[in-house]
Protein backbone atom coordinates (compact mmCIF):
# COMPACT_ATOMS: atom_id res chain seq x y z
CA UNK A 1 0.00 0.00 0.00
CA UNK A 2 1.50 3.61 -1.03
CA UNK A 3 1.81 6.05 1.59
CA UNK A 4 0.45 9.37 1.36
CA UNK A 5 2.33 12.37 0.36
CA UNK A 6 2.34 14.83 3.28
CA UNK A 7 0.84 17.60 2.42
CA UNK A 8 3.29 20.33 3.74
CA UNK A 9 0.33 21.94 6.17
CA UNK A 10 1.51 23.49 9.39
CA UNK A 11 3.73 26.05 7.12
CA UNK A 12 1.72 28.65 7.71
CA UNK A 13 1.48 28.35 11.34
CA UNK A 14 5.15 28.12 11.60
CA UNK A 15 5.27 31.52 10.09
CA UNK A 16 2.75 33.24 12.29
CA UNK A 17 4.93 31.94 15.36
CA UNK A 18 7.81 33.50 14.08
CA UNK A 19 6.59 36.51 13.06
CA UNK A 20 4.90 37.06 16.73
CA UNK A 21 8.37 36.21 17.90
CA UNK A 22 10.07 39.34 16.06
CA UNK A 23 7.29 41.68 16.81
CA UNK A 24 7.68 41.39 20.54
CA UNK A 25 11.69 41.26 20.50
CA UNK A 26 11.20 44.56 18.42
CA UNK A 27 8.21 46.36 20.93
CA UNK A 28 10.96 45.20 23.75
CA UNK A 29 13.98 46.83 22.71
CA UNK A 30 12.04 50.18 21.57
CA UNK A 31 10.50 50.05 25.26
CA UNK A 32 14.44 49.99 26.08
CA UNK A 33 15.31 52.49 23.93
CA UNK A 34 12.70 54.95 25.53
CA UNK A 35 13.34 53.99 29.11
CA UNK A 36 17.10 55.16 28.34
CA UNK A 37 16.35 58.66 28.53
CA UNK A 38 13.51 58.23 30.96
CA UNK A 39 11.23 61.19 31.97
CA UNK A 40 8.32 61.89 33.93
CA UNK A 41 5.94 61.53 31.31
CA UNK A 42 7.56 58.46 29.91
CA UNK A 43 7.27 56.63 33.12
CA UNK A 44 3.60 57.35 33.76
CA UNK A 45 2.66 56.40 30.77
CA UNK A 46 4.73 53.14 30.65
CA UNK A 47 2.97 52.87 34.57
CA UNK A 48 -0.01 52.84 32.70
CA UNK A 49 0.25 50.68 30.15
CA UNK A 50 1.04 48.09 32.46
CA UNK A 51 -1.78 48.93 35.05
CA UNK A 52 -4.43 50.80 33.43
CA UNK A 53 -6.58 51.13 36.65
CA UNK A 54 -3.60 52.88 38.43
CA UNK A 55 -3.37 56.59 39.68
CA UNK A 56 -0.30 56.63 41.51
CA UNK A 57 2.23 59.24 40.10
CA UNK A 58 5.25 57.52 41.09
CA UNK A 59 8.13 60.37 41.30
CA UNK A 60 11.63 59.16 39.58
CA UNK A 61 14.91 61.09 39.84
CA UNK A 62 16.13 62.30 36.85
CA UNK A 63 20.17 63.28 36.63
CA UNK A 64 20.78 64.16 40.20
CA UNK A 65 24.18 64.38 41.48
CA UNK A 66 25.68 62.06 43.11
CA UNK A 67 28.10 62.41 45.55
CA UNK A 68 32.20 61.57 44.62
CA UNK A 69 33.25 58.17 46.13
CA UNK A 70 32.55 54.26 45.93
CA UNK A 71 29.09 53.02 46.85
CA UNK A 72 27.95 49.98 48.32
CA UNK A 73 24.07 48.81 47.39
CA UNK A 74 23.31 50.40 50.61
CA UNK A 75 24.21 53.81 49.47
CA UNK A 76 26.98 53.69 51.65
CA UNK A 77 30.39 54.93 51.27
CA UNK A 78 33.01 51.91 51.27
CA UNK A 79 35.40 52.00 53.91
CA UNK A 80 38.11 51.50 51.28
CA UNK A 81 37.83 54.78 50.00
CA UNK A 82 37.63 56.52 53.44
CA UNK A 83 41.06 54.36 53.98
CA UNK A 84 42.78 55.85 50.91
CA UNK A 85 41.77 59.51 51.80
CA UNK A 86 43.43 59.17 55.23
CA UNK A 87 46.86 57.82 53.75
CA UNK A 88 46.70 61.31 51.59
CA UNK A 89 45.90 63.58 54.49
CA UNK A 90 48.03 61.69 57.52
CA UNK A 91 51.17 63.62 56.81
CA UNK A 92 48.95 66.74 57.68
CA UNK A 93 47.53 64.93 60.74
CA UNK A 94 51.08 63.91 61.79
CA UNK A 95 51.78 67.83 61.55
CA UNK A 96 49.16 68.93 63.67
CA UNK A 97 49.79 66.46 66.49
CA UNK A 98 53.37 66.89 66.30
CA UNK A 99 52.99 70.92 66.96
CA UNK A 100 50.49 70.95 69.59
CA UNK A 101 53.83 68.63 71.52
CA UNK A 102 56.10 71.70 70.61
CA UNK A 103 58.57 69.67 68.08
CA UNK A 104 59.77 71.53 65.30
CA UNK A 105 61.93 71.01 62.62
CA UNK A 106 59.62 67.98 61.27
CA UNK A 107 59.00 68.15 57.46
CA UNK A 108 56.29 66.08 56.56
CA UNK A 109 55.47 65.06 52.24
CA UNK A 110 53.45 63.19 50.54
CA UNK A 111 53.62 62.26 46.70
CA UNK A 112 51.61 60.04 44.78
CA UNK A 113 51.90 56.93 46.71
CA UNK A 114 54.11 57.77 49.67
CA UNK A 115 54.83 59.86 52.38
CA UNK A 116 58.03 60.90 53.32
CA UNK A 117 59.00 62.50 56.88
CA UNK A 118 62.21 64.00 58.11
CA UNK A 119 63.05 64.37 61.77
CA UNK A 120 66.13 66.65 62.22
CA UNK A 121 68.38 67.31 64.59
CA UNK A 122 67.20 65.78 68.97
CA UNK A 123 63.77 64.98 67.73
CA UNK A 124 64.66 61.35 68.95
CA UNK A 125 68.41 61.51 70.48
CA UNK A 126 70.92 63.77 71.86
CA UNK A 127 74.39 64.53 69.57
CA UNK A 128 76.37 61.13 69.74
CA UNK A 129 73.83 58.89 71.40
CA UNK A 130 71.80 56.23 69.96
CA UNK A 131 69.39 56.20 73.31
CA UNK A 132 66.11 57.44 72.34
CA UNK A 133 64.94 60.46 74.54
CA UNK A 134 61.96 60.45 76.12
CA UNK A 135 60.09 63.31 73.34
CA UNK A 136 61.20 60.38 70.94
CA UNK A 137 58.94 58.07 72.24
CA UNK A 138 56.50 60.53 72.86
CA UNK A 139 56.85 61.56 69.36
CA UNK A 140 57.00 57.84 68.03
CA UNK A 141 54.26 57.21 69.95
CA UNK A 142 51.74 59.24 67.89
CA UNK A 143 53.30 58.39 65.09
CA UNK A 144 52.41 54.65 65.61
CA UNK A 145 48.73 55.72 67.09
CA UNK A 146 48.35 57.37 63.78
CA UNK A 147 49.79 54.44 61.36
CA UNK A 148 48.21 51.38 63.20
CA UNK A 149 44.39 51.99 61.66
CA UNK A 150 46.39 51.88 58.31
CA UNK A 151 48.73 49.24 57.99
CA UNK A 152 46.77 46.88 55.79
CA UNK A 153 47.86 50.26 53.60
CA UNK A 154 51.24 50.87 54.00
CA UNK A 155 53.35 48.17 51.78
CA UNK A 156 56.70 48.89 53.85
CA UNK A 157 58.42 51.61 56.02
CA UNK A 158 61.89 52.75 55.48
CA UNK A 159 63.82 54.09 58.30
CA UNK A 160 66.82 55.60 57.92
CA UNK A 161 69.48 57.33 59.96
CA UNK A 162 72.29 59.96 59.47
CA UNK A 163 74.66 61.69 61.42
CA UNK A 164 76.04 65.21 61.14
CA UNK A 165 79.90 65.92 60.22
CA UNK A 166 80.60 67.45 63.92
CA UNK A 167 83.83 68.85 62.64
CA UNK A 168 83.53 71.00 59.20
CA UNK A 169 87.37 70.42 58.85
CA UNK A 170 87.62 66.55 59.98
CA UNK A 171 85.32 63.99 58.52
CA UNK A 172 83.72 61.50 61.65
CA UNK A 173 85.24 58.17 62.09
CA UNK A 174 83.83 56.00 60.14
CA UNK A 175 83.29 52.87 62.32
CA UNK A 176 81.42 55.53 64.68
CA UNK A 177 79.44 57.11 62.17
CA UNK A 178 78.35 54.05 60.23
CA UNK A 179 77.22 52.55 63.64
CA UNK A 180 75.86 55.52 64.94
CA UNK A 181 73.54 56.52 62.25
CA UNK A 182 72.56 52.61 61.91
CA UNK A 183 72.08 52.06 65.86
CA UNK A 184 69.36 55.20 65.68
CA UNK A 185 67.27 53.62 62.96
CA UNK A 186 67.24 50.62 64.28
CA UNK A 187 66.04 52.18 67.64
CA UNK A 188 63.32 53.79 65.89
CA UNK A 189 62.27 50.67 64.06
CA UNK A 190 62.64 48.71 67.02
CA UNK A 191 60.76 51.18 69.20
CA UNK A 192 57.79 50.62 66.34
CA UNK A 193 58.00 46.70 66.10
CA UNK A 194 57.67 46.87 69.99
CA UNK A 195 54.35 48.80 69.85
CA UNK A 196 52.59 46.32 67.51
CA UNK A 197 50.90 48.28 65.05
CA UNK A 198 52.44 46.98 61.61
CA UNK A 199 53.89 44.24 60.68
CA UNK A 200 57.54 43.88 60.91
CA UNK A 201 58.52 41.99 57.62
CA UNK A 202 57.31 45.61 56.31
CA UNK A 203 59.96 47.56 58.16
CA UNK A 204 63.40 48.23 57.21
CA UNK A 205 66.64 50.23 58.60
CA UNK A 206 69.36 51.40 57.15
CA UNK A 207 72.19 53.80 58.33
CA UNK A 208 74.03 56.36 55.81
CA UNK A 209 76.19 58.08 58.04
CA UNK A 210 77.24 61.17 57.00
CA UNK A 211 77.25 60.52 53.32
CA UNK A 212 73.61 62.12 52.67
CA UNK A 213 73.65 65.36 53.92
CA UNK A 214 70.43 67.75 52.75
CA UNK A 215 72.61 70.97 54.04
CA UNK A 216 76.31 72.21 55.05
CA UNK A 217 77.91 71.16 57.58
CA UNK A 218 79.42 74.65 57.71
CA UNK A 219 77.15 75.68 59.77
CA UNK A 220 74.81 75.59 62.75
CA UNK A 221 71.56 74.97 61.26
CA UNK A 222 73.27 72.66 58.31
CA UNK A 223 74.86 70.40 60.67
CA UNK A 224 70.77 70.49 62.97
CA UNK A 225 69.18 69.57 59.30
CA UNK A 226 71.94 66.73 58.69
CA UNK A 227 71.70 65.32 61.78
CA UNK A 228 68.34 63.44 61.15
CA UNK A 229 66.03 60.57 61.07
CA UNK A 230 63.74 59.81 58.34
CA UNK A 231 60.65 57.39 57.86
CA UNK A 232 59.23 56.39 54.08
CA UNK A 233 56.05 54.76 54.01
CA UNK A 234 54.96 53.11 50.88
CA UNK A 235 51.45 52.78 49.75
CA UNK A 236 50.20 49.13 49.57
CA UNK A 237 49.91 48.37 45.68
CA UNK A 238 52.80 51.04 44.67
CA UNK A 239 55.86 50.40 42.84
CA UNK A 240 58.40 50.17 44.66
CA UNK A 241 61.21 52.38 43.59
CA UNK A 242 64.90 52.67 44.65
CA UNK A 243 65.88 55.14 47.22
CA UNK A 244 67.73 57.39 44.82
CA UNK A 245 64.71 58.19 43.16
CA UNK A 246 61.93 59.26 46.41
CA UNK A 247 64.96 61.22 47.52
CA UNK A 248 65.81 62.71 44.20
CA UNK A 249 61.76 63.58 44.39
CA UNK A 250 61.13 64.59 47.94
CA UNK A 251 64.26 67.22 47.20
CA UNK A 252 63.30 68.45 43.49
CA UNK A 253 59.86 70.53 45.33
CA UNK A 254 57.58 68.53 42.61
CA UNK A 255 55.42 67.75 45.74
CA UNK A 256 55.97 71.50 47.30
CA UNK A 257 52.33 71.79 47.66
CA UNK A 258 51.73 68.91 49.54
CA UNK A 259 54.83 69.92 52.03
CA UNK A 260 54.71 71.23 55.63
CA UNK A 261 56.93 71.68 58.19
CA UNK A 262 56.15 72.10 62.44
CA UNK A 263 57.30 75.14 64.19
CA UNK A 264 56.16 74.66 67.76
CA UNK A 265 58.88 75.22 70.29
CA UNK A 266 59.78 73.75 73.67
CA UNK A 267 62.30 76.02 75.61
CA UNK A 268 64.76 73.79 77.23
CA UNK A 269 68.25 74.47 78.87
CA UNK A 270 70.74 72.41 77.42
CA UNK A 271 74.77 72.08 77.55
CA UNK A 272 77.64 70.81 75.54
CA UNK A 273 76.69 67.48 73.94
CA UNK A 274 78.76 63.88 75.32
CA UNK A 275 81.71 66.05 76.67
CA UNK A 276 82.53 67.36 73.14
CA UNK A 277 83.84 70.75 73.42
CA UNK A 278 81.61 73.68 72.29
CA UNK A 279 83.08 75.76 69.34
CA UNK A 280 82.09 79.32 67.59
CA UNK A 281 79.36 78.79 65.25
CA UNK A 282 80.82 81.14 62.22
CA UNK A 283 79.58 84.94 62.25
CA UNK A 284 77.10 84.65 65.37
CA UNK A 285 79.57 83.94 68.40
CA UNK A 286 77.32 81.18 69.41
CA UNK A 287 78.23 78.33 70.84
CA UNK A 288 77.71 74.59 69.74
CA UNK A 289 78.81 71.16 70.69
CA UNK A 290 80.62 69.16 67.76
CA UNK A 291 78.29 66.21 67.63
CA UNK A 292 77.46 64.00 65.30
Amino acid sequence: MKRRKSSGGGGANWMDTYGDMVTLLLTFFVMLYAMSSLDQQKWEIFVKSIYPSSSDKQEIAINQPIDEGTYDVNGNIEMEELVDDEMETLYLVLAEQFNSMGIEGVTLSRGEDYTFIAFEDKTFFEGDSSELTEQGGQTLDVFCQAIAPLKDKISQINIMGHTSQGDPERPNTPRTDRMLSSMRAAEVTIYIQESNVIQPEKMISTGFGQFRPVDTFETFEGRAKNRRVEILMIDEGADIKSLNQYYEEYTSGVNADRTVSTDGFKSTESGPEDGMMPQDVEGSGAQEPAAQ
